[in-house]
């Protein structure tokens, strides 16, 4: 009894994983990665990049901080966008990265932004996140993961089994209604026949 309790209590706690956003150094393949340690994120990474090079430096996409301690990477957000760098490769900013000292000024109130990606190639459509800005200050960004091919058929049949049945009784309760008023149409049209006048003799 006692080394079992000792046993669990030394088991480290496993992390669930979290999705990120990776890209190689000219930001021409990116891809979703789930993962809840550095060592797990650099090993997808490498697969789904496809980098034969097993000696890589996973840096912020953003500002080009080395990503090199697991106690770092847990300090990172969801989401968060990381380049994979190879031998000899540098990061250079984006188009879309500008130096703080040349920040513009603030420009409307709201951004949306949407991104379709995905975390398993035989998913059908994906995961979408959407992501609003709100005067370029504060950010909310929240993930939504569609079904697979069959959890997506499923659903499917299922809206369809219940739309056919409600145009099956929308169609029945149309026709009695139409039978009804049919029916009355034709006793109106129908005329009423007028009493004899019969003839005497004087």
């Amino acid at each position: 009894m006692g080394s079992q309790t000792k046993k669990v209590l030394l088991t480290p706690l496993m992390r669930p994983a979290r999705p990120f956003r990776v890209s190689n150094h000219d930001r021409s393949s990116r891809r979703g990665v789930t993962a809840s340690s550095l060592q797990e994120l650099l090993t997808k990474t490498l697969d789904a990049l496809v980098i034969a090079s097993g000696l890589v430096t996973l840096v912020l996409e953003e500002d080009g901080t080395v990503v090199d301690t697991e106690a770092f990477f847990q300090t990172l957000g969801d989401n968060t966008h990381l380049m994979v760098l190879e031998k000899g490769q540098k990061w250079t900013p984006g188009a879309t990265y500008i130096p703080a000292r040349q920040l513009p000024k603030r420009q409307g109130i709201a951004r949306v932004t949407f991104d379709l990606y995905k975390l398993n190639p035989k998913d059908v459509i994906g995961c979408l996140n959407v992501k609003a800005t709100m005067y370029e200050m504060y950010s909310v960004s929240y993930d939504i993961h569609c079904p697979g091919l069959k959890a997506l058929l499923r659903s499917l049949l299922l809206f369809l089994s219940h739309t056919a049945q409600m145009t099956g009784q929308c169609l029945v309760h149309t026709g009695t209604y139409m039978l009804r008023v049919l029916a009355d149409t034709e006793e109106r049209a129908v005329p009423s026949p007028r009493p004899r006048r019969g003839i005497t003799s004087g």
